[in-house]
């Protein structure tokens, strides 16, 4: 069965999020499909162009297999054979499925650590500093029952999200763009929360479907050292096969000093102190993406909630960079709509947003498709 669905995201990401064309090297890299139909629509897409699609597909549980055993120089072996089909490419496209959201959650830690550093990093860092890319999740019962929405309600759900009108998005995040770029002092407050940080002279980047799907931020980083108070998350976060809650953090002078949270605050630190970077911040990021509402447990979506925010623990990219360095890049997402509490984002000493919605003029298209308040 062709879903029609199905063949307008491939559309998307081959036309828009990758722009291939002919003579192009694409590496479609897939974990846990339930089908073949967006690989098999991808690359009648992809040759449609002239492009030379590329398969891998890889099951998690033969990746939990590989991260529980394999020796140091086994990571480093996958991770240089993974290097050498990323070098070869002019673009990547990463599809991630999931039969078990937490399948990596008894992995040791250490092991977890190793792929890091010596597997995923290598790769990663060639991914994003030099080729067109996109990453993606593909609906499963697994992330329907996450959402806590029946599998046709959250396809439905899905193909919407994903499919939106990403040049208008462009336009609609272009004033938020450049009131940040004019910024220098960032004050966020809420329950659990009074921070500030200075965004002053760091690159400011808006996304609408060239990186992410589903997208909908506008991202910077804090000024390394700038970051003061505490912070507290309210939306759950799903990492290297763990689920934390109520994680929170004091900031001095840039550095995480005290972190904790509701259930596995050892762990937390275990991350942290995976090298002097995972302490500092790499990204702040407002979140304005209305047509996804709630948290599921899965980054790419929660990360683009309308009227949230993340700030993200570890590794600065290149194109908004503080300087910050980490094999980490852990985005941590914090929710300011009524039903969740509320907050406001002050710049400069503006109040730029309360309790979710955007209260300048020239902003108000990013609220569409919000309730009123």
């Amino acid at each position: 069965m062709n879903d029609p669905r199905i063949a307008r995201l491939a559309d998307v990401l081959v036309g828009h999020s990758c722009q291939l064309k002919a003579g192009d090297k694409v590496l479609i890299e897939a974990f846990d499909l339930p089908d073949e139909q967006l690989v098999c629509r991808l690359i009648e897409a992809a040759t449609r162009v002239g492009a030379t699609p590329v398969v891998l597909h890889k099951r998690n549980a033969i990746q939990r297999a590989l991260y529980q055993h394999l020796t140091v120089d086994a990571f480093k072996l996958m991770g240089e054979l993974d290097l050498a089909w990323m070098e070869r490419m002019d673009a990547y496209i990463g599809i991630r499925g999931a039969e078990n959201s937490t399948e990596m959650s008894d992995v040791p830690a250490e092991q977890l650590d190793l792929y890091q550093q010596h597997w995923w990093k290598p790769v990663a860092d060639v991914r994003v500093k030099q080729k067109r890319w996109v990453v993606l999740r593909y609906p499963t019962p697994a992330m329907a029952q996450s959402a806590q929405m029946s599998t046709e309600a959250f396809e439905d759900f899905y193909f919407d999200v994903c499919t939106v009108d990403y040049a208008q998005m462009a336009r609609d995040e272009e004033p938020l763009r450049e009131r940040m770029l004019a910024a220098d002092r960032v004050e966020i407050r809420g329950p659990g929360t009074d921070l500030t940080f200075s965004i002053k002279d760091i690159p400011v980047i808006a996304c609408s479907g060239r990186r992410n799907i589903p997208d909908g931020e506008v991202f910077t980083a804090p000024v390394r050292d700038s970051v003061n108070g505490v912070i507290t998350y309210n939306t759950p976060s799903l990492y290297q096969g763990t689920i934390f809650n109520g994680i929170r953090f004091e900031f001095r002078d840039g550095q995480i000093i005290k972190a904790e949270c509701a259930n596995a605050t050892d762990r937390l630190n275990q991350i942290l102190d995976s090298d002097p970077g995972a302490r500092y911040l790499g990204e702040w990021s407002l979140g304005c993406n209305n047509r996804v509402r709630k948290p599921m447990l899965d980054t790419l979506f929660d990360e683009k909630i309308g009227g949230s925010f993340h700030l993200t623990p570890g590794n600065a990219y290149e194109t908004a960079d503080n300087g910050n360095r980490s094999r980490v890049h852990w985005d941590l997402v914090c929710i300011q709509t009524p039903e969740y509490g509320g907050g406001e984002v002050w710049f400069d000493g503006e109040l730029l947003r309360k309790d979710g919605r955007f209260l300048p003029d020239d902003l108000q298209p990013l609220n569409a498709g919000l309730a009123d308040s």
